[in-house]
Parts: C-alpha cells; structure tokens; sequence
C-alpha cells in the first residue's frame, strides 16, 4: 500500500504516557484500571500499547470500546509512530484523550546505549508527559533516589508525576511520597494500595488475553469493576488530566498509510481465524487489509465446523497448545483448512497459526523443560498437516526483534522486500524435511531453522516472524493482490 499525503499542520492531542523502572510493577492494572474510571467518566479513551505486545491492548480494546494501536520505534521512523497515534486518535469520533501504557522499564530498548525502541523513545516522539510508576513495596527513601535516577538520566524525557504501587499503610505512604516531592520536585499522584484482587491472570506469554478470560472467568466484569474503583480512589484523575492536556500539539507526518485503495474487481474475502486459541493480531494489520481492498470474514477453528466462503486465510498467533485437544477434534475444519491449502488457496500464519498448520504439535515434552507450562500435560495431538513438521513445546523461549528478507514470491510480498518484525515463542518445529522450502531469510533473529523462516508449500506460508502492517507497509497490498491473482 503506497504512502498518501498527510493534510498539513498540527494536531492538539491531549495524552499521557504510563511508565515504570521495571516490569511486573503494575503498569498494565493501573492502566487498565484508569482507561475503565475515564471511559466510566464519559470520555472517549484512545489506548496505545509501546512496543509488541498482543495481549494487554486486548483489555484496552474492551475496556474503551476503541481498537488500541501499537507504537514501536524500532519498527516504525518518528513519522511512522506519528501516523498511527495520530490516526488512532482520529478514526471514527476523534478521541477526547490518549492514554499510552510503556513497555518494560521507561528506558530498557533494543541496545545498551541508544532510546531505539524503548518507552522514553516514543515519549520523546509524541512530546508527551510521563508517569512514572514505582513497585514501592518495601521501600520508603529509596523511591526517592530510584526517581531521582530516572529524572536525571535523560533530561528530554518529562517526568510530570509518580504512581506509587504495592504500597502498606499510612505510614509507609507518609514517607515515600514525602521523600520523593521533597528530593525530586515530582509530584505523587497516585497511591495503589497491595491487594491481591488487582492482579490479572498469567502464563508463559504474559496476561491471559481478554476474549479468553472473559470466557473463562466468571468473575471477569466484577474484577475489572474492583480494579477500577481502586483507580479511581487511588489515582488524582484531575491532576492527570491536566498533564495531558498540557501537552503540545503534534506536527502531523508527510504521509499517511492509512489510505484507501480503489479496487476495480470484486472485494477478495479473507477468512481470519478468531477465537480463545487465534487472537493475536494487530488492528493495524487487519484495518490496512480492509484499506487494500479485502473483507474480512471471522472464522473459529475451535467452534465452527468448517471454513467460510473465503478466498484466502490468515491465522494468527495465540495458544493453540492450550486448545490442542479441541482443535485436534475439529477434523471437519481441520480437513476443510488442509484441502484449501492444497487446492492453492494463499493461506498465511504467523506463529500459533504456523503451528497449527503443522502435522502435529506436542505438549510437556520430557527433558524440554517448563516456562510457567505447568498446565500442560504431556500430549501430542494431530494438526492441520498443510506444511510438514511436528511442534514441539518447552522450555525454548525467543524474545526478539527480527529483521529479515522475502527469498521468494509469496501472499506476504515480493522477492527482496524486507521487513523488520518480532517473535515470541517458547515452541520449535521440528522434523522438516530437507528440501523444505523457506520464503525468509533472517538477517537477525531465529525464526524455524537456521535463520531461515516462512516455511512454505504451494501457497501456505507459516512463519514466527509476526509482522506489523504500518511498518513493513507491502504486507497488506500484497497479500490482497496474491489473493487476488489466486482466487479459485
């Protein structure tokens, strides 16, 4: 999809950005919290999420009635993260306030001694104030030089206020926020008193995505409601207003991917899966699918009984070893996605999708160790079988940044297009056989063998690389106009 013209000028966003020193300090609840007690208070709450996570903007989505949008600064140029803010903000009716949550800690990134990557990075982009939240559990004094040395490391980073979390008692408030305004000048904000209610459900990916939990907890809108209410005692709401609408206005980029394209055929459909195991997308990817000329049709493997009326499929990540059992039993739809992809039908999976096409997939395998995998029974169930290999779950973990090149023509772009993406999996396929075709090269990354990724058959790729639209911006036209030339 090719760049279009931005209207010139500047745009008055009122927005905030939610930080910390490090993960697991509680950005995600309060967060979550706080865009409850705004949307609660009439406003209209656009989310955003730094860096690549799936799973947290799934709550922002519900809680707000709003898609939340991914900023990240190693995929995306300064214009790049100003087009997605920008147009987050403005589609459909133009959003009152932006809230972004930050990723890790303010300052970790993709290197020891750039910002390339990290929270302050898109701070520093979107001109906006900071909010620093501290696990002050234990500590009283030492909140105060642990801000201090978060102020003090990169001054073109604005640390407008301090959230305290996992805080005691009167006592233990009284000193850290006295400490703190009286050695740094920052204001506290926020209290959020230690209760285990606050906590959200966990696994080896990080939170239990929304649509799942909502599904399975039966206490889900109460425990949104519990965190909500302690937001809003906890957190000076109106104080954080005002740091929000102190911030500048924000120049818009030259050019905007988010521009639709006239099709002069019929609209191809592109079937999605979604459902407890398939729901990790990003609303970009499947908005500039839309803009390049598709329709979207949602599917589940786990439920339906078969594939919709589609002209190509996209599977996205998720858990599909927590689902195996059910998707194993869904021969019909298992049958259905395995005679598409041999009939030609362009099919693309990413991750969980990949290994679900795989021929089998294997959970609490011996000697692979476990990564928060205690629920996982040894097992191996039959898959799709629509590329060769077997998946294989441990205690292989791959966090990364990837950076990697199109060796062949495919549903996802041409010969020698690049990309920069991720991956996150704690899975390995293995058993492919040696005249296996890959449609990516990875120059930096681990994707499914030797650096190589996008394992393909006919017009099957499977990958581990995910892959953000309003970055790697062939991704959408080219996937339509494959599906297009392949439509059966």
């Amino acid at each position: 999809m090719s760049d279009t013209p931005q209207p010139s000028g500047k745009r008055e966003i009122p927005r905030i950005l939610l930080s910390a020193g490090s993960s697991s300090s509680g950005k995600t609840t309060i967060t979550i919290g706080l865009l409850a007690a705004l949307t609660e208070a009439g406003y209209k709450v656009q989310p955003y999420k730094v860096g690549l996570d799936y799973i947290d903007p799934s709550y922002y989505t519900e809680i707000t009635g709003r898609r939340a949008r991914n900023i990240d600064g190693f995929l995306m140029d300064e214009e790049g993260v100003r087009d997605v803010f920008i147009h987050g903000v403005e589609v459909g009716e133009d959003a009152d306030i932006a809230i972004i949550e930050g990723v890790r800690g303010l300052y970790e990134g993709f290197d020891s001694f750039t910002d390339t990557g990290s929270t302050a990075q898109i701070a520093k982009i979107l001109k906006c104030s900071v909010i620093l939240i501290i696990n002050a559990r234990s500590i009283t004094r030492s909140a105060a030089a642990l801000v201090n040395g978060f102020k003090d490391f990169d001054k073109n980073v604005n640390i407008a206020g301090v959230i305290l979390n996992n805080i005691g008692g009167p006592r233990h408030t009284k000193k850290a926020t006295e400490a703190i305004e009286h050695y740094t000048g920052i204001p506290v904000i926020g209290v959020i008193h230690r209760n285990n209610s606050m906590k959200i459900s966990m696994r080896h990916l990080g939170l239990v995505p929304a649509i799942e939990e909502r599904r399975r907890a039966d206490n889900y809108d109460e425990r949104i409601e519990f965190i909500k209410n302690k937001i809003k005692d906890g957190i000076q709401i109106d104080r954080l207003l005002e740091m929000a609408h102190a911030a500048p206005a924000l120049e818009r980029p030259s050019k905007t991917v988010f521009t639709p394209r006239e099709m002069e055929t019929e609209r191809p459909v592109i079937g999605v899966a979604l459902d407890e195991a398939f729901n990790f997308y990003y609303h970009d990817n499947l908005e500039l699918l839309e803009m390049a000329g598709a329709e979207i049709k949602y599917f589940s493997p786990i439920h339906d009984s078969k594939l919709p009326d589609v002209d190509g499929l996209y599977l996205g990540g998720g858990y599909p070893e927590l689902f195996a059992a059910e998707l194993e039993e869904n021969v019909t739809m298992r049958e259905d996605i395995l005679d598409a992809s041999r009939s030609g039908m362009p099919i693309y999976a990413e991750c969980g999708g990949l290994m679900y096409l795989t021929e089998k997939l294997s959970t609490g395998v011996k000697g692979k160790g476990a990564h928060h995998m205690a629920e996982m029974p040894e097992s191996t169930h039959e898959m799709v079988g629509a590329l060769p290999g077997h998946t294989l779950m441990g205690h292989k973990r791959v966090v990364s940044y990837n950076i990697g090149e199109l060796a062949m023509d495919s549903v996802i772009g041409i010969t020698g297009n690049s990309f920069r993406g991720h991956e996150f999996h704690h899975s390995e396929v293995t058993e492919i056989p040696m005249d296996s075709k890959f449609a990516i090269k990875l120059s930096r990354g681990t994707g499914i063998i030797d650096g190589w990724d996008g394992l393909t058959v006919d017009n099957t790729l499977g990958c581990y690389a995910h892959l953000v639209a309003s970055s790697y911006r062939e991704f959408a036209g080219s996937f339509v106009d494959f599906v297009m030339k392949n439509k059966m």
